[in-house]
């Protein structure tokens, strides 16, 4: 699969690899000399076999840092912590990392931390394209219904006639800038700007209850892994879990109830409209 992508990409590959890199001289060209760990494993073997065979780079082990930023995972007794979560990029960009580190404290539903690296890409824009443009974003939706598609022509077409009057003296800059203008002043009139995406109503108090109290316990954990003395943060992210599958499998319970009771309603009424049908059909044919 990797050989697809195309070679003028910046082609970075990231993910959990399950396996230690050492400090070994002979692997220092590719993994750099700031791993975690002091002897290569098999698994680190063709990791590096892999990055030879495809011209990459391990920038997870390059940068110096605190060994609590370094590693991405740690066993549930708090005894046991491994770097197996890497980054590779193509040797030519290798530049463009400028950094990779964990993230201890990060919220989210797995055993292991976040990677997160920070990346520098040199892109050549033209000028007219590096302009800023305004962010209004018009519902263009309501173009499709024929009352706004005629409001809106209108609307263009009242506010070009107050342009007629333009001179071919006049700036053509400042002409422009009018049209714009006019544009989407009768655009906003018609059709409205572009409403924001409403939160999802499973997200309410109670769902970001679930995930303050798995936070919680993840932040108790890293301060004291003593199961003794806290709760254990995959119990409790299981836990969590399962609450939040619950109230999803509700919420879609009580959609597909109230789509059940749509359709049988459409239904009732098509039949209605149909034995209608029927008996006016039935007196014609009397008469």
């Amino acid at each position: 699969m990797f050989d697809h992508f195309p070679k003028y990409h910046t082609n970075i590959l990231v993910g959990d690899f399950n396996e230690k890199l050492g400090r070994e001289d002979i692997f220092k060209l590719k993994v750099g000399n700031e791993s975690q760990h002091q002897d290569i494993n098999g698994n680190g073997i063709r990791i590096v076999n892999f990055a030879t065979s495809k011209n990459l780079i391990v920038k997870s082990t390059m940068f110096p840092h605190r060994k609590i930023h370094k590693y991405t995972w740690t066993s549930t007794d708090g005894k046991t912590d491994n770097q197996i979560d890497h980054t590779l990029i193509d040797r030519r960009w290798h530049s463009s990392i400028l950094e990779v580190r964990s993230f201890r404290g990060a919220d989210y539903d797995t055993d292991q931390y976040l990677m997160v690296a920070k990346v520098r890409e040199r892109l050549t824009v033209d000028k007219q394209a590096a302009q800023n443009f305004d962010m209004e974003s018009f519902n263009l939706r309501k173009l499709s219904e024929l009352e706004v598609r005629k409001q809106y022509r209108i609307e263009i077409s009242n506010s070009y006639a107050a342009l007629e009057s333009f001179s071919d003296r006049e700036d053509m800059n400042r002409a422009w800038e009018n049209i714009k203008e006019t544009i989407k002043t009768s655009a906003k009139k018609s059709l409205g700007l572009h409403e924001l995406k409403q939160l999802k109503p499973w997200f309410d108090e109670e769902w970001v209850r679930f995930l303050d109290q798995r936070k919680q316990a993840k932040v108790q954990w890293l301060q004291d892994p003593n199961k003794s003395k806290v709760d254990d943060p995959n119990t409790v992210r299981l836990e969590a879990g399962k609450q939040i599958r619950n109230k999803e499998k509700t919420i879609r319970k009580l959609k597909f109830m109230n789509l059940k009771l749509t359709v049988r309603s459409k239904m009732s009424d098509t039949l209605v409209r149909a034995s209608v049908t029927v008996k006016m059909v039935t007196t014609l044919d009397l008469i």
